[in-house]
């Protein structure tokens, strides 16, 4: 059997360049024959390099078993492949092997650690959005095999459903061995007729633009944060001598704490202290670490909340907070927080209006450092139709571990803010 090849489906198999690593992204709709490309490429690469090791896989395993390698089995089928004559598949260890020597490992992700030991000439990713970016460093790490002229790293997907690190990978910071092909559903000449037609008509415009055409999402819809863009960004340098303000979310894990500088209009935040599975005596440690030699005053900011409980201690966290830094050296300590916490909108509007206020005056700019604090304005949104924040499930933590960090640092960037700016609404 003969394929023809659509035109996105081409530019993914193909590489236009002259490095000896490829890493391309086939992002598209539903039945834009992502899954199709991916399982093609990973046969012609078992056919052309005898000997290639390659690992397909997806974040859990029944999405490999149910849609990667049924694919695999189509094409082999189609190409005249014959069981037991060109390939044999060992079941139980969810392996395809070709009678050239290569050899297919089906795998899932949400183990990394049993990847680790691989030698690998190829690896593709089914739905590469599902997937953390450590594991997909990680697998960068295992393209590694001996004797192998390019190695590659494929992956397709639907579009991410907020602004993670494939749209930073892939769009804003792109190596110049990085791919992203977009391939819309409309482009498939294959699909039965009416069928584009039928999911307009399903679809509202947003979703339909999104899982059709296969284009990135309105990242800025529905955001807590409003107004933020590259020119609240910038360097900031700390100073040993100014007032340092450590700005408190007393999670456990992770726990978060903002640091910043701040004068009667502006806040500088230049600093970040997220640390998982820890305690606030850890927290203030690892803080000293970094700044045993400030002179100026330290003034704590956060929950008022925080003052009311304690983690396996009689201290309150901000008690612990000043008898750590007082056993540290540190002088001229106090702790400046509301007496109750305000409406969480209240303090929403407080922190929106001085990112960017009507006049178009900047009142925050926070350093490149504060990775955590900038993906939750990038990525911390409210429920759909309401004015609650959509916080992560446990089984979405679960399956991207990022979105732990969702909340916290945006909790204690924002305590500080409404502390000395509040906005009160009527």
């Amino acid at each position: 059997m003969e394929y023809k090849l659509l035109k996105a489906q081409k530019e993914f198999l193909e590489i236009p360049h002259d490095h000896s690593l490829d890493v391309v992204l086939y992002q598209g709709g539903f039945g834009s024959g992502k899954t199709f490309s991916g399982a093609l490429l990973g046969i012609l690469l078992c056919r052309k390099y005898p000997g290639i090791r390659g690992l397909v896989g997806a974040q859990t395993f029944p999405v490999v078993r149910d849609t990667t390698l049924v694919q695999y089995f189509e094409h082999l089928d189609n190409l005249g492949y014959r069981k037991g004559v060109h390939y044999e598949y060992i079941k139980t260890e969810a392996k395809l092997i070709f009678n050239n020597k290569s050899e297919v490992l089906f795998k899932y992700f949400e183990d990394d650690k049993k990847l680790k030991s691989l030698n690998l000439g190829f690896v593709e990713i089914e739905e590469m959005s599902d997937v953390p970016e450590s594991t997909f460093n990680m697998l960068l790490g295992r393209l590694r095999q001996a004797g192998i002229p390019k190695y590659r790293l494929f992956g397709h997907t639907n579009p991410e459903t907020t602004k993670g690190w494939i749209y930073k990978t892939f769009v804003e910071n792109p190596k110049p061995n990085y791919r992203l092909i977009i391939a819309p559903t409309t482009q498939n000449i294959f699909l039965p007729d009416g069928f584009v037609d039928n999911l307009k008509q399903t679809y509202d415009p947003e979703y339909f633009r999104i899982n059709v055409l296969g284009e990135f999402g309105d990242y800025c819809k529905g955001l807590i944060t409003k107004g933020f863009s590259k020119n609240n960004i910038k360097n900031i340098n700390y100073q040993v001598d100014l007032p340092l303000h450590i700005c408190c979310d007393f999670n456990v894990d992770p726990m978060c704490w903002v640091l910043a500088h701040k004068t009667d209009n502006k806040v500088f935040f230049f600093d970040e202290v997220v640390l998982e599975n820890t305690n606030t005596a850890y927290a203030i440690e690892e803080f000293q670490s970094r700044y045993s030699s400030h002179k100026g005053d330290i003034i704590i900011n956060g929950d008022a909340s925080g003052d009311n409980r304690s983690a396996n201690s009689e201290f309150t966290n901000y008690v612990i907070m000043k008898n750590k830094l007082a056993a540290f050296g540190f002088k001229n300590v106090s702790v400046q927080i509301k007496s109750f916490n305000p409406p969480i909108k209240n303090r929403i509007a407080a922190w929106n209006a001085k990112i960017n206020n009507t006049g178009d005056e900047i009142g925050i700019y926070i350093s490149p450092k504060c990775k955590w604090l900038i993906y939750n304005i990038e990525n911390l949104k409210y429920k759909e139709g309401t004015s609650l924040i959509d916080l992560p499930s446990h089984s979405q933590i679960k399956n991207n571990k990022s979105l732990k960090f969702l909340g916290h640092p945006f909790d204690a960037a924002s305590y500080l803010i409404d502390f000395y700016w509040p906005v009160r609404l009527e």
